[in-house]
């Protein structure tokens, strides 16, 4: 006999996102009747430890997804755009951690501290939104409650783990190789399907994903569209200039916004992040604390410090925003969604 929960389907479960997944779902305890594991045809067949048993790897068809009640997914943006609407057909809500569904009308997309209502109106796909978008929304949407947001101009320094598992390792080889003085041959960074590519060790790249014909990456241009949506302001303006460095976990953030209301001190903005869900607020220049991402990973939580009003505009203020990338930005946050779904009673358990 079945125990009462959820049937769920980890799709891409090998992945560095899709183990943070299923660790998430374990510390959550998330309310688990059944879980399916479902990956390439490459990792089918490789032994996954979940709660102290061991759980097979299934390679991924339609027909998984029978009796699934949701499906996370986190095996790239071509497996989501065929799977996910085959897992749709069978009773299943998707949450999508891929680009693919984001920007499409009918598809919310969620982070439950900013747009939780969204998921009201889902039709089987909810999209989980780009990592570095997550971070800096969590941030930003109790400052828009309180004083309004007029602009958002935001500088990214993203960890190499957002780039997958390979460049990880070339990470840690190119930097052995540069301080045994030996030559690198990069061949991931900063897009592996691209023609050129530029060591990570020891460097930065301001570059993430590939270009668009305004000159802005898709990295950019997702921060700045996904922003304006799940905060529902078309109008905002946004703009983002996204850059890899040599940190492992844990995405930072150099954002400057300006506010609708004058007068608005720093004490002030300090005070409503403070009491912000999702945030924790780590801001004391006397005593040098301030995020960082190497404290940050391994937590669900976005830090938030260094606020200070800018110098020259009365209603401009900047903030350093940090979190785990692959945490809140990607796996927390879809197993919070998928909370939010069991909370608003638009899944039964």
């Amino acid at each position: 006999m079945e125990q009462k929960g959820l049937h769920v389907a980890v799709v891409g479960a090998t992945g560095a996102v899709g183990q943070q997944m299923l660790q998430t779902l374990e510390k959550r305890n998330f309310p688990l009747a059944k879980l399916s594991l479902l990956s390439s045809e490459r990792s089918a067949g490789k032994k996954v430890m979940f709660k102290g048993a061991e759980i097979e790897v299934q390679a991924a068809k339609p027909e998984s997804f029978e009796g699934v009640h949701i499906a996370l997914f986190s095996a790239g943006g071509s497996v989501s755009k065929q799977l996910a609407p085959e897992a749709v057909k069978r009773g299943a809500v998707v949450i999508d951690n891929t680009s693919a569904f984001r920007m499409e009308e009918n598809v919310p997309l969620v982070v439950p501290e900013v747009n939780e209502e969204d998921l009201k109106w889902h039709n089987g796909i909810i999209a989980n939104p780009n990592c570095s978008t997550i971070q800096m929304v969590v941030a930003l949407e109790p400052i828009r409650k309180a004083f309004g947001l007029k602009r958002v101009i935001v500088s990214t320094y993203q960890a190499v783990s957002g780039a997958g598992a390979q460049a990880l390792e070339e990470l840690k080889t190119q930097a052995e190789k540069m301080l045994k003085g030996e030559e690198v041959t990069p061949e991931i960074l900063p897009v592996k399907s691209e023609s050129k590519h530029y060591p990570i060790a020891f460097n930065a790249i301001p570059q993430i994903d590939k270009f668009q014909e305004n000159g802005f990456t898709f990295e950019e241009m997702k921060m700045i569209n996904e922003t304006k949506k799940i905060m529902h302001m078309p109008d905002l303006e946004v703009a983002a200039t996204c850059v890899r460095i040599p940190v492992m976990t844990g995405h930072s953030e150099s954002v400057y916004i300006e506010v609708e209301k004058e007068g608005v001190s720093v004490e002030e903005m300090k005070a409503v992040l403070k009491d912000a869900p999702g945030v924790v607020l780590q801001d004391d220049p006397s005593e040098q604390l301030y995020p960082m991402p190497l404290y940050a990973a391994g937590k669900n939580d976005v830090f938030v410090g260094r606020i200070r009003k800018d110098l020259n505009r009365e209603t401009g203020f900047h903030l350093w925003i940090v979190s785990d990338n692959l945490l809140k930005g990607a796996a927390w946050n879809s197993v919070q969604i998928a909370e939010s779904l069991l909370k608003l009673g638009l899944i039964q358990a």
